[in-house]
């Protein structure tokens, strides 16, 4: 990547986005962050700009700058990914951890976040705006969905499919070729050993859903 790139988000996740891109020589021009007390100030030695919505640095972005959305609330991230299609014509770049392997025979898209040990097999595809958290691993042929967070340590075996704007928290373990469903949320911990349905809260060993 010869630009730099501008990181949506000034928070843990920002701070370790810039490690990440940082770690592959590449350089980060600022943080953008609608928190105004943040503004004008430094984090990790990089300025806070300005917002997320400020034209003045926006109009960097395809012409100058790459950007990158480092931000773990769902809706908002939509909206920023969406503002930069519509408005700049681009999509963000993925951050990829230099100790992240990704198979070479593995499919993805735009705007991911691969933290340092994550791992994926051959034949998986990978949607786009998704966040793996360190040392994640999505096995061979599976398929992941838009949007879709996965906590440090969980394992999806191989040939398992999650749909989109799914929340997997820390250290849990899906069994081969089951389907988690739009929406769905698992527990920190969790073993999945049956599908769930979309919109479902399930945790536990094996993991159960959560009554509404």
């Amino acid at each position: 990547m010869e630009n730099p790139i501008i990181i949506f988000g000034a928070n843990y996740l920002g701070r370790i986005a810039k490690e990440i891109f940082e770690s592959n020589e590449v350089v980060v021009y600022g943080f953008l962050d609608d928190n105004k007390k943040l503004h004008s100030t430094e984090l990790d030695e990089v300025v806070v700009l300005g917002s997320t919505d400020d034209d003045g640095f926006l109009k960097l972005i395809g012409r100058k700058c790459e950007a990158f959305v480092a931000i773990d609330d769902n809706k908002l991230q939509r909206n920023i990914v969406k503002m930069l299609f519509e408005i700049r014509h681009v999509q963000p770049v993925n951050a990829t951890h230099r100790l992240a392997h990704l198979s070479p025979k593995a499919a993805m898209g735009h705007g991911n976040f691969f933290d340092s040990g994550f791992t994926s097999g051959p034949g998986s595809t990978i949607g786009s705006h998704c966040l793996f958290h360190a040392q994640s691993h999505v096995g061979a042929e599976s398929t992941i969905g838009d949007f879709v967070q996965v906590g440090a340590g969980t394992i999806i075996n191989a040939g398992t499919t999650i749909e989109e704007d799914v929340f997997i928290g820390s250290g849990v373990t899906i069994i081969s070729g089951i389907t988690i469903g739009k929406g769905a949320r698992i527990g920190v911990g969790s073993v999945v050993v049956a599908p769930v349905k979309a919109g479902e809260t399930v945790f536990g060993n094996p993991a159960q859903k959560i009554k509404d």
